[in-house]
């Protein structure tokens, strides 16, 4: 028992139980499950987003092609997680299906808060309900719709979010929020903030960066046409996935 009393005492099993301080201890465990996970990291720009994390795998027999850190939620938004993969798989798909239901209701898909914070919403929902846990994963999410432009949230376990300029989770979220911080400026382009997400993640990269390593999701602001979509058809997506050829070009400059 002494490592639980280190831990929170008897609080550390319980989620919906408030310790004496006034926290949710189990809260705590899964903020230190996100940041033992691999580094993500976003960068809102003046005409874009970009999203970047590491993409490693436990062994050279594990065939990479089928990992997937950065996912596409809608044609707007995508987002990276650092933490539990299992828990990330569970909010993209609850995630997905709510932008559906979005679109079938009002004809277009979600705006980025509005999804941002349904996803949180279920997130702060299992740290309020007996016999489930917190979900150990934070997420940054980055869209672009016609009402606030171009944006970049960020998502803890507990269920709160905040709007970011630019932001990191995971192992080496101190060294890279400090690495932004110097790097960043309101003005900064699409270009250059996919630049700076590369160095940022190599200052703690363990081993070699190539295209088979880091994931990379860039959200660009689609111009005056692509915002009405076509007779019988939907809008240009804003969010894609950079593919391993293009990282391998950024990487090589």
């Amino acid at each position: 028992m002494s490592g639980a009393a280190g831990g929170g005492g008897a609080y550390s099993f319980s989620l919906t139980t408030f310790s004496p301080s006034g926290k949710l201890v189990q809260i705590e465990h899964a903020l230190a499950a996100v940041n033992s996970g691999t580094t993500s990291l976003g960068i809102k720009a003046t005409n874009g987003v970009v999203i970047a994390t590491e993409k490693k795998s436990s062994s050279i027999l594990i065939d990479d092609s089928m990992i997937e850190k950065v996912a596409v939620i809608c044609p707007n938004i995508g987002l990276v997680y650092s933490g539990m993969g299992p828990d990330f798989r569970v909010l993209v798909a609850k995630a997905r299906k709510s932008a559906q239901a979005y679109w079938k209701i009002y004809g277009e898909y979600p705006p980025t808060r509005v999804l941002t914070q349904e996803v949180a919403t279920i997130m702060q929902e299992a740290t309020q309900s007996g016999g489930v846990r917190p979900f150990g994963v934070s997420l940054l999410v980055s869209g672009w719709d016609k009402e606030t432009g171009a944006t970049l949230y960020q998502v803890d376990p507990s269920g709160a979010f905040w709007a970011w300029k630019a932001s990191a989770i995971g192992k080496n979220m101190i060294n890279a929020k400090t690495f932004l911080e110097k790097r960043y400026n309101d003005e900064i382009s699409l270009e250059d903030a996919i630049h700076t997400a590369l160095l940022t993640l190599k200052e703690g990269f363990e081993g070699q960066m190539t295209e088979k390593t880091i994931e990379i999701g860039v959200v660009t602001i689609p111009s005056t046409e692509d915002r009405v979509p076509p007779i019988g058809g939907r809008v240009k997506p804003s969010f894609r996935k950079l593919t391993e050829e293009e990282v391998r070009d950024y990487l090589a400059l």
